[in-house]
């Protein structure tokens, strides 16, 4: 038997233990008049107005136990902070004083006395009653090493938030960029709403989709790779201004940037172009960095990153022809601009078509050098079926990327309001799709949701939209480099 295994079994021991003596383990309530830093606020104000001290009750988990013979200490974390419980021996109750002996770090207890500083200057609840409120039946991890098994820490994220206490700072981090990013939106006349995630298209992005049953329907549905589709139908239905913010689902690899299922704030409004969303995406995300860390200067990794707006704008043709040496409106099909990287010993994938090319020399070549916020902007047809080509240009569409910290963190477009244009380009990459241009391995491919051309046939107006990678962003604030350290339960294989 491990270690581990006589902890736990020494535990339920004490559990049989306590059960024996008429103790419940696990009472469906508790008595508690203040949060642990709620009882530290009053002990300042007894201080500062000279009152007496007042009783309270708390409650929370033990995270250290010290028995020094007539007194024992206790520390009782909560998610407030963290408070000591002085007890006199001598002055608990018998009940108390025999559940004193069966206590294991990790338990829940409650505890009653009056809040008072110890002669070392502690803020102290000087406890005359403790009660059992959750025994823990396994050991934590070490006091001072803590849960360092990083698939530990993801697999069981729970005993990571116990052990690690820096981790739940990144996840209150989390929520206020999401809190902010929504505060933003609402103060600018945007509506927040909710649109399907089961969908019977795929459509709003090219990425590979998860696929589902319905039986009561008895057809198949696609967990949405994006919440683009149906916002743009608001826009059709009248509303000036429309945002969400939830998850999206993509049969993708994983890695330190991508996740199966992620969220994503899209937004979209009408008689805006890319150059006001591009406007928006700025202000709205260096307000919620300044806000959330305190500066417009946040460290990732061993640099600096400046989110002070306005950012830095480059053209993307602009940036493959610097970075890798090719201009790719030299080559407008698949296989000249495949010739032609081979020729400067570029590798890619053959099954890949022009646009997913274009796309391999930008990741490759330009998103490394990409550190401080930066637009990067108007990007070939190939690469973007619902943006709207640029006045007198074919084969580019105003379309713009937001990069930080080398990593994409929002892409935008003048939305494509055509529904005969529309349906074209979904057409071709049908077709391209049917004639081997994308790999089994990719199949990232829009399907043509038919009820959307329906839509924009009843008229859209000139709409700007956006989405926001919101881990990416979450990434970036935090500083951490893995997409999983900002993610509560990210997407694990199953223990054999």
């Amino acid at each position: 038997m491990s270690l581990v295994e006589r902890i736990a079994q020494q535990r339920l021991d004490k559990l049989t233990e306590l059960r024996s003596r008429g103790i419940d383990p696990y009472p469906p309530r508790c008595k508690r008049s203040h949060t642990n830093a709620e009882a530290v606020a009053l002990l300042l104000k007894q201080e500062q107005e000279s009152i007496e001290p007042v009783e309270v009750s708390v409650a929370g988990r033990v995270i250290a136990n010290r028995d020094i013979g007539k007194l024992a200490f206790i520390n009782l974390a909560d998610g407030s902070g963290k408070i000591q419980l002085f007890i006199n021996k001598s002055l608990l109750s018998p009940d108390s004083s025999a559940l004193l002996k069966d206590l294991d770090i990790g338990d829940f207890i409650g505890a009653s006395g009056k809040v008072i500083r110890t002669r070392t200057g502690e803020p102290s609840i000087g406890a005359g009653e403790i009660t059992l409120l959750s025994k823990s039946l396994q050991p934590l991890p070490e006091k001072w090493h803590g849960l360092q098994d990083t698939e530990k820490r993801y697999r069981q994220r729970y005993v990571d938030l116990i052990a690690n206490p820096e981790v739940k700072e990144i996840f209150r981090k989390r929520s206020r960029v999401v809190t902010g990013i929504r505060s933003y939106l609402d103060s600018h006349d945007f509506l927040e709403v909710e649109t399907p995630v089961l969908q019977p298209s795929a459509g709003g992005a090219l990425a590979r989709p998860f696929i589902t049953h319905h039986n009561a329907l008895d057809c198949d549905f696609y967990l949405r790779i994006a919440l683009e589709l149906h916002l743009k139908r608001l826009i059709v239905g009248g509303f000036d201004g429309v945002y969400e913010i939830g998850r999206v689902f993509r049969n993708e690899g994983i890695d330190t940037k991508h996740n199966p299922e992620f969220t994503m704030m899209e937004c979209y409004k009408a008689y805006a172009d890319y150059n006001d969303i591009m406007r928006l995406v700025e202000n709205m995300i260096s307000t919620v960095v300044k806000d959330v860390a305190g500066d417009y200067k946040i460290p990732f990794g061993d640099d600096i990153l400046d989110f002070t707006p306005p950012w830095k704008r480059i053209d993307l043709r602009q940036a493959v022809i610097d970075m890798a040496g090719i201009d790719y409106d030299k080559f407008p099909d698949t296989a000249s601009l495949a010739a032609e990287m081979r020729g400067k010993g570029i590798q890619f994938d053959p099954s890949r078509d022009r646009g997913r090319l274009i796309d391999d020399l930008l990741s490759t070549f330009v998103e490394p050098t990409l550190k401080n916020p930066t637009f990067m902007v108007n990007y070939p047809i190939d690469m973007s079926p619902l943006a709207k080509n640029r006045p007198g240009d074919a084969h580019t569409v105003e379309r713009f990327e937001a990069y930080a910290g080398c990593m994409e963190i929002a892409n935008a477009f003048s939305e494509l309001n055509d529904p005969e244009e529309q349906e074209r380009r979904f057409a071709g990459q049908l077709s391209n799709r049917s004639q081997g241009a994308c790999s089994a391995r990719d199949e990232e491919t829009e399907t043509i949701d038919e009820d959307f051309i329906t839509a924009l046939e009843y008229g859209m107006p000139p709409t700007g939209g956006l989405g926001v990678g919101i881990d990416r962003l979450v990434m970036l604030i935090t500083n951490q480099q893995s997409i999983r350290e900002v993610i509560l339960f990210p997407a694990l294989k199953e223990k054999e």
